[in-house]
Parts: structure tokens; sequence; C-alpha cells
């Protein structure tokens, strides 16, 4: 005997093949919500998370505070100081740069900064990119701690490490080194005649329309800015400590937010802000898996593009997997490994029975 449908039958249908399809492609996200729940107890993670697969977001929200003592809630239009992330900002206009003909990664620093030290001589701008420079980072000179408060010029930034003896010779190692991302970020300013924040302004974030996003200042008034805290053991967070934001410069002075991050990765990689040929210069690795301001690893067989960031009250993780389309993003306003674990579960989590590879098909 014919079965006999009803419509009730058919919606009850449609959810189950909903969820299934939901399930199967990683996009459980009551299971990514339980994992930033587990973060909250004692502030550990205030912030905004963001899962994407392509151009689909999967998990997009706020937690715990923007501002502790006014108790204004975290939303995914809040804007963080993202650190180091900033670096493959950085990177973008000095490739962009180049496609215009002004410069080339391969040019000694020499060659744009005729009076930079003689130890700087086979120095290029490609080993600044990759941290191979051998310049040391001036982040973690003795006096940093009693310096980063002091408003100062690039010029004079650069000065606390170019007459410093280089920790090795450039291309024979890799060490990380904000000194080399002040100096790409100089480097932005002199040839093109702006300065690092206009030139971003004009040529990155208006372009991909990250609307959310900038160079921080201590006197500007920005709307939806988080205030920065540092966790305390056995207590509640603490504001932290004073940094004025002409100290990171190209190696980390940028705010945004995690929808603008998302942008960010949609354009970047899909071939919106670079031509082929920069985009495949950017993400070729040098050394220790360091291409041009990310990170270019394997995770559980996963090609990962990524990088993460730590500056004074402020945490942040930015990964796009190539192969999957998955973008995941967390920025956290109180320091410590949150932001980290959370981008790892959270990108497991993504990628749980998805598909390999339609990533490419946005």
């Amino acid at each position: 005997m014919p079965r006999v449908y009803r419509a009730g039958d058919a919606a009850r249908a449609l959810v189950i093949v909903l969820v299934s399809f939901a399930t199967c492609f990683g996009q459980d996200t009551s299971r990514m919500e339980q994992v930033v729940q587990e973060q909250l107890p004692g502030n550990r993670f205030m912030g905004t998370v963001l899962v994407a697969r392509g151009e689909k977001i999967l998990l997009n929200k706020g937690y715990g505070y923007a501002n502790l003592e006014l108790e204004v809630a975290n939303t995914p239009a809040t804007r963080f100081r993202i650190g180091s992330i900033t670096k493959q900002f950085t990177a973008a206009a000095i490739l962009l740069l180049e496609e215009r003909g002004r410069l080339s990664v391969d040019d000694p620093v020499r060659k744009h900064l005729p009076d930079a030290p003689a130890a700087w001589d086979k120095v290029t701008i490609f080993h600044l990119l990759t941290h191979t420079s051998g310049i040391p980072s001036f982040t973690s000179f003795p006096d940093y701690q009693a310096t980063m408060s002091l408003e100062v010029t690039t010029e004079k930034l650069v000065g606390r490490f170019r007459d410093k003896p280089l920790e090795f010779a450039p291309g024979d190692k890799m060490n990380y080194s904000n000194s080399g991302y002040v100096l790409l970020g100089y480097l932005v300013e002199k040839i093109s005649g702006q300065t690092y924040a206009q030139f971003l302004q004009d040529n990155i974030f208006k372009p991909v329309g990250m609307t959310g996003s900038g160079y921080d200042s201590n006197s500007a008034l920005i709307p939806r800015r988080a205030a920065g805290y540092s966790a305390r053991q056995g207590g509640p967070p603490v504001n932290a400590a004073f940094l004025h934001m002409t100290i990171p410069h190209g190696a980390g002075a940028l705010y945004s937010t995690t929808e603008d991050l998302h942008r960010w990765n949609q354009a970047l990689f899909g071939g919106k802000v670079l031509s082929a040929a920069s985009l495949a210069k950017m993400l070729t690795p040098a050394k220790n898996d360091y291409a041009f301001g990310i990170v270019i690893t394997k995770v559980d067989a996963r090609t990962r593009y990524s990088h993460n960031g730590g500056i004074n009250g402020f945490n942040s993780f930015l990964a796009y997997y190539p192969d999957s389309g998955v973008t995941v993003t967390v920025l956290a306003n109180v320091n410590g490994p949150a932001a980290d674990d959370l981008g790892r579960k959270l990108s497991a989590l993504a990628h749980e029975g998805g598909p390999q590879s339609p990533g490419s098909k946005r």
C-alpha cells in the first residue's frame, strides 16, 4: 500500500536533512559555543569570535565586556587592537608598492634609506619581511618597558635599533623581529609619501570595505573600541599597561573587528588585493614556516595560513584554510592564551566531517 505523505512529514524530513547537512559540514555551532563558554569563567576570555566557511558565517558573536567598568558588552562590531596580525597588512602594502614599480622586495634597504648603517648593507626588504635580517627586535631591549609609553616619531623609533649589531648575517637564520616590520612601515612612508596609516586606509581598508579598521590612537575618539585588560592570578583583570601607539607602527599598531578580518581573508586569498604573482610571493615560506607576515603550516594534514598577535591588553588569532575556505578569527581584550586556544579548537570543529576542498569555489 503506498505511503501517504503529510505536510508535517515533509517539514520534519526537511529539518532532518538540514541538521544532517550542517553537522556534516562542521556547522554545529552549539559545540563551538560550548568551547567558548568554557573560557569565560574568571574573564579568562573576553572578546569576539567569528568562524566562516567561504562567505558563509557560521558563528559571529561577542562575549564579556568591551569595557568592564562601564559594563559595555563586546559585539561583532567591537574594535580590538590586533597586535602582530598587523604584519600581514604591512607586507601587503610593500607588495602593492612593488606592483607599482616603486620597489623590489630584493632591494637592499639602503637603496631607499641611503643613510642606513653599514651593517645593513646586505639587508634586503625580503629579509625584513621574513624575519631573516638579523636586526634585533627592539621590544626585547632592556629599556623597552620604560620607553613604551613615550610618543616617538618613526624616524626616532628606527633610531632605537639602527646602530645595534646584527644578531646574524642576513639570510642565515630567522629570529622574529618587530624592528624589521617597523622598518617596513617606515619604508612604506618614505617610498609612498604618505603616512603608514593613510596608505593602508587608501589602498587596503577602503577598497576591501574594512570600515571598522585603522591605525590605533591614544588620543582619537574611536567608536566601539574595546579597552584592554591584563589577567591577574586569583583576581579580576586590571587595566593593561599604557602603550603609546606610535611604538608598534608597522609591527602591530592596527585595530580591527572579526568581520573586517573575515573580509580581509576573503579579499586577500580571493585575489582581490594583490596580483597572483604577488600573492604567491606572500605565501612562500622562507625559514621556520614564515612567509610575508603569514605563517604557513600543516594542521591535521590541512594547509593553514595564520598569524596571532599579542599587545598590551589584547591577544588575537587569525587563520585561513585554503583547502576548505574556513576562516577562524578570535579577538580578545584580556591578555592570555585563550585566543590561541579557541582558534585551534574552533578550527578543528569547523572541519569535523567537512569537505576538503570547496574553498576555492567561493
